[in-house]
């Protein structure tokens, strides 16, 4: 019980960090817990298909390969898992009449991306005990979050612009694009002191999630306070 307590707290405290500030409509509950449980099952689902798909065929086994790792990083790992929770938040969330600002396009994708990591962490969490579950704590479960607040910046700008299918794929692509590069850094760990890359996205994808929560916010059409 412990175990699960600590692989789920920090996917509690982020979904409660995005939700307060969900400052002007909160979404309802009910569907935000939909959601989740879309991403903690659906897309783990879609992961796992598209694993057996792209990674078995492809035959990466040389781990000291630079180019196979990249290739493992960006097109096995991150395009698949940032994909499946695309998937649920384009043809579930998006269309959703309570979907009826660009913030919720950041709630629902890290709801969905909670979801995912919610099932991630446990697993990995029962397989390697407390420290695993401290250390992703404050590196894999926040990744997950970071990417989903980026691609879910785009996606929530899509569903009110004409361009609707390029911004769905550009918050695709970044989420892919972060992800990757976390994971590429880490998967090349043969390399020394390679592996701060990895913070270095991390902290960088950060600081723009941070910067897209303020302008959704700011640019809500529910902000009274909005200038001009």
């Amino acid at each position: 019980m412990t175990l699960l307590l600590l692989a789920i707290s920090p996917v509690l405290i982020i979904i409660f960090y995005i939700f307060i500030k969900d400052n002007y409509e909160k979404e309802p509950k009910r569907l935000l817990v939909f959601n989740f449980i879309l991403g903690a099952i659906v897309s783990i689902i879609i992961t796992t298909m598209l694993y057996m798909i792209i990674d078995i065929p492809l035959k990466l086994e040389n781990h000291t390969s630079i180019f196979e790792q990249f290739v493992k990083a960006f097109f096995v790992v991150g395009l698949t898992e940032e994909f499946s929770k695309y998937v649920i938040v384009r043809y579930y969330a998006q269309p959703h009449k309570e979907y009826n600002e660009p913030f919720d396009g950041i709630v629902y994708a890290v709801m969905v991306s909670m979801g995912f990591a919610a099932t991630e962490n446990v697993m990995y969490v029962m397989q390697g005990g407390v420290e695993v579950a401290i250390i992703r704590a404050f590196t894999a479960v926040p990744a997950h979050a970071t990417f989903a607040i980026l691609m879910g910046y785009f996606m929530g700008k899509a569903k009110f612009s004409k361009n609707r299918k390029i911004l769905n794929l550009t918050g695709l692509f970044l989420a892919t694009l972060f992800h990757g590069a976390y994971d590429f850094f880490l998967f090349i760990d043969f390399i020394p002191g390679i592996w701060i890359g990895a913070f270095i996205s991390l902290f960088i994808g950060i600081v723009l999630a941070q910067k897209a929560i303020k302008r959704h916010q700011f640019n809500s059409q529910f902000n009274t306070q909005k200038k001009g």
